[in-house]
């Protein structure tokens, strides 16, 4: 009987103890899932899709589109062993403290077919500065008569020279080779046989001594006449992204001579695939484009992206304006003289007209130090104005 009432009575205290809890069927939170699933999917598609307008963009970065980079960078080209071999001596010689010279010299390199008809300009220019200045002459058909003693046994070994063909480039570099001899000479000056100085000798030595620069001239051009004459058989040394144009008259310092003379790489492609007369009536000129795409490659920072050479192309034909015997007076001159900003011309349809201000070691300086196209008969009127033309500031 107890046994039984104890029983009872056990079974009923525990009736009175809780119950153990039961762990329900638990619901997920869908929902959450969804919106993350969204989310992500958004963000995939925004990163393979960029946005196109600036509104999108701030959803992202308040710094709009520019402060997003989207996609990774498009992996480099892997240089072939040439170029590598190229810029490693390319970039040795550029990272060499220039040569040091007591007697600092500007080696002035005509480039003529025959008579400089500017001589005795020239002469009156050089006068007094015996010790600042080297003269080299490249006659590339008749050897000329000399009439001034700083040209008289000036000329250098030359050949041959065709407009608009390797041959020019070749006599440049003929040039620079003879005046990288004489380890005093510290700028180089490329001349044609139309050039005039346009300021006293000073201010030349000055301007292109102390400077951080070269003065090559050097823009993109998309049109028939710019990067219309790329050629894809360049590739891949040259692509046509890098392919630059501008006037071949530089002045240059030592070390970018000397880079010149280096090259055999960017040369050969240009000897070989930028010339008249290519396939699709393409006529492309080594002198334009060879210097102008060699430094835009190899050293932009290095290059003015201007010459200090003036000419004129508002006529807009094939060749510059020539100046002839009445246009020559001081008004000229000291316009001339007096531009402060560097033009090129596109030959696209838009014809675009882009002006860059001259800019010398971060100062805004008139641009020009001589003037080329002026003819033979321009002389008399010249040497009359000189040298008062060139003492305008």
């Amino acid at each position: 009987m107890k046994s039984t009432k104890a029983w009872r009575l056990g079974m009923k205290d525990a009736s009175t103890l809780p119950m153990a809890r039961q762990r329900g069927q638990s619901k997920k939170p869908t929902w959450i899932i969804v919106l993350v699933s969204l989310v992500c999917l958004f963000l995939v598609c925004a990163y393979v899709y960029p946005p196109q307008n600036s509104s999108a963009c701030y959803v992202f970065s308040s710094g709009g589109c520019k402060g997003i980079q989207w996609l990774p960078p498009a992996p480099t080209r892997e240089l072939s062993d040439d170029e590598i071999a190229s810029r490693v001596v390319i970039k040795s010689i550029l990272k060499m403290a220039p040569a040091l010279s007591e007697t600092p010299k500007i080696a002035f390199l005509f480039l003529t077919p025959g008579a400089l008809p500017f001589e005795k300009l020239w002469d009156k220019f050089f006068q007094g500065q015996e010790d600042r200045f080297s003269v080299y002459v490249h006659a590339s058909k008749d050897k000329p008569v000399h009439f001034s003693r700083y040209f008289i046994n000036r000329e250098i070994r030359s050949d041959t020279v065709e407009w608009g063909k390797i041959s020019m480039v070749d006599a440049e570099r003929r040039l620079l080779a003879n005046a990288l001899k004489d380890p005093d000479n510290q700028q180089f000056v490329l001349l044609s046989d139309s050039c005039i100085p346009l300021r006293h000798f000073d201010y030349v030595y000055n301007y292109l001594m102390y400077t951080n620069v070269s003065f090559v001239d050097c823009f993109e051009d998309p049109g028939p006449h710019g990067s219309g004459r790329y050629v894809e058989h360049m590739l891949p040394e040259v692509e046509k992204k890098d392919f630059r144009k501008g006037a071949q008259w530089f002045t240059m310092k030592r070390q970018h001579a000397t880079i010149i003379m280096a090259d055999s790489l960017y040369f050969t492609k240009f000897r070989d695939h930028c010339k008249p007369g290519m396939e699709r009536n393409i006529n492309c000129y080594s002198d334009e484009h060879y210097l102008p795409t060699f430094f835009y490659m190899l050293d932009p920072a290095g290059i003015a992206n201007w010459s200090v050479t003036h000419v004129d192309w508002s006529e807009r034909k094939w060749h510059p304006k020539s100046y002839q015997a009445q246009d020559i007076t001081l008004e000229l001159m000291r316009n001339i003289t007096s531009i402060m900003e560097s033009v090129h011309l596109t030959s696209d349809d838009k014809i675009e007209y882009r002006t860059t201000p001259c800019v010398w070691n971060g100062i805004e300086r008139p641009c020009y130090l001589f003037g080329r196209k002026f003819l033979p008969d321009t002389l008399d009127n010249l040497l009359s104005l000189f040298p008062n033309y060139t003492s305008f500031e």
